[in-house]
């Protein structure tokens, strides 16, 4: 009688439950509509309930725990450190683990006969398994301290009011998400997860409002892989956080990555079919590259500004939660990401490019040696462009030279440029091409943007100075406006501008051996001392000074002009 009284509450007070059960991959009784169900029983929630012989574990659970032992998820990132599964997450596991027969419950004597089992599925449809370290993370202690400790991007429990709820314990379970008796919003959701709607309830990237990849309406042009196999949505706004995450059997399982290769998680969408330059080309069919694909696993976004295990990533450069089409002083494209300051020191954000450029380029070991052989040696950038030095390329701010006549509009003496100016994509907007802005890669080595010849006897051209004559008129240089020997060494002598200027700057003066204007710090192959022993260049005043060199067999002890 008593058993009869239960039957008939359940099913008057769970009618809208049961029906929407029944319709469900989660009727796995022989009316089920999925593969996986039983070949003759008719009942629904026996697979997980029982009224009687179930287990004392609330809510009369039906199933024997699985007893196996799980790999959680873990990351550097992540200041939750979740252990075995517990409560309802191990409930779904006694399913979705694949060690359990489907069919294996606890009212019953026999196992009940099943078509299809979980273990029948491929990984990662349904069957996790037990290695849960490309899983989101559960069954750990969500709280108002854990939140506080990711820096704003994870909301206040408290703030969780609504269908996404922490157990009676406080910990994140499966049942955060979903709820196993309603798929209304697919894969048992509890919240539609459109444009990431679910995903934003607990996490709040910082930067997140403003990123194309919330924002942005493009689509998939059906050309070659499919960027976004796991979901419905069809831009990158409507997939927003999993363009690049997807929250079980990750490819990337520390921050749940689609690829365990870094790049290809920027390849899937930055190939040409989706946005509208090919940045993927920039790095497979140039000669000379940022070499992103060189290395997986290094990068950590927990590392510190100064890059000490040299590596390069695209997000390194680039914050995918803070990237937007804005202009400026720095582009949007380089917001929200590290930097080291002209003083050596982090920051974050980078305000100015050259920042960026200074965590792999400045302080950092293994830096590559010396490409050009100078009197004076440097390799840091940093101390390159400080603005203190007698003479610099104006990266960290305005260079120290107030006469320079060969600039071409707008260029002025008060003028800064960037990194980006020199080191470019050599058929991007900067060259006159419509290739993907950004040193990505470039067919002239040092990720240059355009051609700087270096070897001795170089005939001149406006090809083969063509980075030099970007900003620097050839027609005044050659007409020598600033130094009346320059045609003769550039023309006559076949002398290249890398022989005697050094196009990042100078960072020491050592007496008297370099001048305070001009970035002259000689390749010691081509200059070398003259009869006297000296390799240096005077200033004698304004377009004035005095050479003790020998070049090309030539004795300047001094020659002055």
């Amino acid at each position: 009688m008593m058993r009869c009284v239960f039957a008939a509450f359940l099913a008057l007070s769970a009618l809208p439950a049961i029906a929407g059960l029944a319709t469900s991959k989660h009727n796995l009784s022989v009316s089920g509509p999925g593969t996986v169900k039983s070949s003759s029983e008719a009942q629904i929630c026996i697979f997980c309930h029982a009224p009687h012989n179930a287990s004392p574990i609330a809510p009369l659970w039906n199933r024997s725990n699985p007893g196996a032992t799980y790999t959680p998820y873990t990351s550097s990132t992540s200041v939750a450190r979740p252990g075995q599964p517990t409560g309802a997450s191990l409930y779904c596991l006694s399913c979705h683990d694949g060690t359990v027969a489907l069919g294996d419950v606890l009212s019953r004597s026999t196992r009940i006969g099943m078509a299809g089992g979980i273990s029948s599925l491929p990984a990662g449809k349904s069957n996790l398994g037990t290695d849960l370290s490309g899983d989101h993370p559960i069954s750990f202690a969500y709280n108002a301290g854990l939140a506080s400790m990711h820096n704003g991007e994870l909301a206040n429990p408290a703030t969780l009011t609504g269908k996404v709820k922490l157990d009676a314990s406080g910990q994140l379970q499966c049942t955060s998400c979903h709820d196993p008796h309603d798929d209304t919003n697919g894969k048992f959701l509890v919240v539609p997860n459109q444009a990431s709607a679910l995903c934003q309830i607990c996490h709040t990237p910082n930067y997140w409002g403003a990123s194309n990849h919330k924002l942005s309406g493009k689509t998939w042009n059906g050309a070659g892989t499919n960027p976004w196999p796991h979901t419905g949505a069809t831009t990158v706004a409507g997939n927003a956080c999993e363009n690049c995450h997807r929250p079980h059997t990750a490819g990337g399982k520390q921050r749940l990555l689609n690829n365990a290769a870094e790049e290809d998680n920027c390849y899937s969408c930055h190939n040409g079919n989706v946005a509208a330059k090919n940045i993927q080309s920039e790095f497979t069919g140039k000669s000379s590259i940022h070499p992103v694909a060189a290395s997986t696993g290094i990068h950590d976004p927990a590392e510190p500004a100064l890059i000490t295990s040299r590596h390069v990533e695209c997000v390194d450069c680039h914050n995918p939660h803070a990237a937007n089409a804005s202009s400026g002083l720095l582009p949007g494209s380089l917001a929200g990401v590290l930097g080291i300051n002209t003083s050596g020191t982090g920051v974050k954000p980078a305000t100015a490019e050259y920042q960026i450029c200074f965590r792999c380029h400045a302080d950092s070991p293994n830096q590559p040696g010396q490409r050009t052989i100078r009197q004076i040696a440097q390799i840091n950038t940093r101390l390159e462009f400080a603005t203190s030095n007698p003479s610099f390329h104006p990266v960290s701010g305005p260079g120290m030279n107030a006469n320079v006549p060969s600039l071409i509009a707008p260029w002025t003496t008060a003028s800064t440029m960037t990194c980006g100016d020199c080191h470019n994509n050599n058929t991007g907007p900067g060259a006159g091409g419509n290739g993907p802005n950004g040193p990505h890669g470039s067919v002239y080595p040092t990720l240059l943007e355009r051609q700087y010849l270096k070897a001795d006897r170089t005939p001149e051209s406006a090809a083969n100075y063509a980075l030099c004559y970007k900003c620097h008129n050839r027609t005044n240089i050659l007409g020598d406006r600033s130094f009346k020997e320059h045609s003769k060494h550039i023309i006559d002598e076949r002398t290249p501008c890398n022989a005697c200027h050094d196009p990042h700057g100078i960072s020491s003066t050592q007496g008297n051996a370099i001048n305070n204007s001009k970035l002259i710090n000689f390749d010691t192959t081509i200059s070398r001392p003259s009869s006297s022993g000296q390799l240096k260049y005077v200033s004698n005043g304004t377009n004035r000074g005095s050479c003790y060199l020998t070049c090309h067999g030539k004795n300047h002890n001094p020659l002055s002009y």
